[in-house]
């Protein structure tokens, strides 16, 4: 047994039967300090709204929301471990990725007994026909959505208490610009990536959607994304040091309600469907990222599990969403500057326009966020985050909460 390491990349190690066997990671710590603020001057009244904290809304309202913490940003910590090999002229590999996060939720002092966060578990196994994929892992619907966000790298809008107590991740622009695809159960067969164009499709363990809890098939996600590499070539980028990147993604699920959970009294189903798709350009230092997702019956913010989904007639409600970022490292330097815009929107049903007038209804009718972010890259495993966010939620009756977030932390990789 041999072992190596490469720079930034985790440690290798070659077995003597062909396989190797690689250990990577990062850890993160920001501190963080929120500062909200609550508008009820419309809120209040027979079907409205009474305060900030309206469903749907990601950002926090009233004092006991002024924060400061500090935790985990919107990438976990993540200790990997996977094992590849090669036998009868078929790639095989198993993955494993732990999640862990340095942060509890408010008010809790120690983590004894704490769950483990397992997001990876799968195997894969390719040769020039592909790959498929295996157990679970992040969704394709919307994936690069959120992988070319740059709060990846940060905190995002909800740092503070907010959404769980602040136990956990924060959601970075999740909900502000998109719909978080999920770790999840799935097989999914993917392309050559060595094509210019690679598409992935997939069957995944499939959600109930509320009441609709009757789910006889699948999920199928899918993604197309599409490279070109142009400019000077170098060792480190022998297809050209610039690139372009388009992806398109969708999903498509049948779910199917009991007799009498709503009032027409009979079993009812419905086609829960989405798109989305993005474009990626990098060139001399600057990286520009436009994307957006539109969906029915996905939510707002954790697909399938958002709690806005349908209203209380089964009917699907829409929600779609965008972001608009860009970011530059000047050429020669350790700096690079960050600026984005994104937000979700939620719709209201006829349904819903009944019960409290059109577009009057006390949830959520948008969140929003503008982040600003200056990253030292330290070393090439090590860097440091500096972030601004200005955030806000309105509900369809017009009451608005928000607020003004700071974020500075350090990452490694390995």
């Amino acid at each position: 047994m041999a072992a190596g390491t490469a720079n930034a990349q985790g440690l290798t190690m070659q077995m003597s039967n062909g396989w190797a066997f690689s250990f990577s990671g990062n850890v993160n710590a920001f501190l963080v300090y929120t500062d909200p603020k609550c508008n009820t001057t419309t809120s209040g009244g027979e079907g409205k709204s009474s305060g900030c904290g309206f469903s749907g809304s990601l950002v926090p309202a009233g004092e006991t929301e002024k924060v400061s913490r500090i935790r985990t940003g919107l990438l976990p910590a993540f200790a990997t471990f996977e094992a590849k090999g090669k036998e009868g002229g078929v790639d095989l590999g198993v993955h494993f990725g732990f999640a862990p996060q340095i942060n509890n939720a408010g008010g809790v002092h120690d983590q004894f007994g704490a769950q483990i966060d397992m997001r990876q578990v799968y195997l894969t196994a390719g040769g020039e026909w592909g790959q498929i994929l295996a157990g679970r892992e992040i969704g394709l619907y919307q994936r690069n959505n959120i992988l070319n966000d740059m709060t990846l790298f940060g905190v995002g809008p909800s740092g503070g208490g907010g959404v769980g107590g602040g136990g956990g991740t924060t959601l970075g622009r999740i909900g502000f610009g998109y719909v978080y695809p999920n770790f999840v159960a799935q097989m999914t067969y993917s392309s050559p990536s060595t094509n210019p164009a690679q598409i992935s499709i997939g069957l995944f363990d499939p959600s109930a959607i509320d009441a609709y809890d009757v789910i006889k098939i699948p999920r199928v996600e899918t993604e197309l994304t599409w490279t070109s590499h142009f400019g000077a070539t170098t060792a480190d980028a022998p297809k050209g040091a610039d690139k372009v990147m388009v992806f398109v993604s969708g999903e498509w699920q049948h779910v199917q309600s009991q007799t009498g959970e709503f009032a027409s009294g009979s079993q009812t189903s419905k086609e829960s469907y989405g798109g989305a798709g993005g474009i990626r350009a990098d060139f001399s230092g600057l990286s520009l990222v436009g994307s957006g997702f539109y969906g029915k019956g996905i939510g707002s913010v954790l697909m399938f599990d958002s709690g806005n989904e349908i209203d209380d007639q089964g009917n699907l409600r829409t929600s779609y969403g965008f972001i608009g970022q860009a970011e530059f490292q000047p050429m020669g330097t350790k700096w690079k500057f960050g600026a984005s815009y994104g937000e979700n929107d939620l719709k209201q049903t006829t349904r819903d326009d009944d019960i409290f007038d059109a577009d009057n209804a006390p949830f959520l009718k948008k969140n929003s966020a503008i982040v600003g972010s200056i990253t030292y890259l330290w070393t090439k495993s090590l860097r440091w985050v500096a972030e601004y966010t200005y955030a806000k939620a309105q509900a369809h009756d017009g009451t608005e909460s928000t607020s003004n977030q700071g974020a500075v932390g350090m990452m490694l990789f390995f």
